[in-house]
């Protein structure tokens, strides 16, 4: 059988255009299985699988959120930090119209709308992260760093 070909998407072109090293890795998406099958499937910790979560504020401004796949966000605790009164998850569709990617494929890199990021600094003591590309069934693995000189995203504590 052929290797599957690594896709190209916008996340791809934006990590190509800011010459960011990067690692392709496809694997069989699984429809609801989240951080748990990728993580299995490249047999890599769940915690260094980052998840890409498109939220709202109170003002229904969009804004993303990168957290360890085995940790969830407290939206409480991200809306404080951000003097706002309410944080909250977007509906799939909403989250696809503003990214530009389906759920499930995710990235916070070449979305639709520039969105200001929120990252659990956490993240930044791992050596390498692996994050969604684009495309369901495929993440890239790249320095942390590297994210944070790309995105420039506020460094937050908000997981649990």
């Amino acid at each position: 059988m052929a290797k599957e070909k690594a896709p190209v998407t916008p996340a791809v072109r934006a990590l190509r255009s800011a010459k960011i090293p990067f690692t392709d890795h496809l694997y069989a998406y699984e429809e609801k299985g989240g951080t748990a099958v990728s993580a299995r499937e490249l047999g890599v910790d769940k915690h260094c699988v980052i998840k890409t979560l498109i939220m709202e504020d109170d003002g229904k401004q969009p804004l993303i959120v990168l957290m360890h796949g085995d940790r969830q966000v407290s939206t409480k605790e991200l809306a404080r930090l951000m003097g706002m009164k309410a944080v909250t998850p977007c509906t799939p569709d909403t989250a696809n119209r503003h990214s530009g990617y389906l759920v499930g494929g995710t990235s916070p890199f070449g979305t639709r709308k520039a969105m200001p990021v929120y990252m659990e600094e956490t993240i930044l003591e791992l050596p390498r992260i692996y994050i969604n590309g684009g495309k369901r069934g495929y993440l890239v693995g790249l320095d942390p760093r590297d994210v944070v000189r790309l995105l420039k995203p506020v460094l937050v504590r908000v997981g649990i």
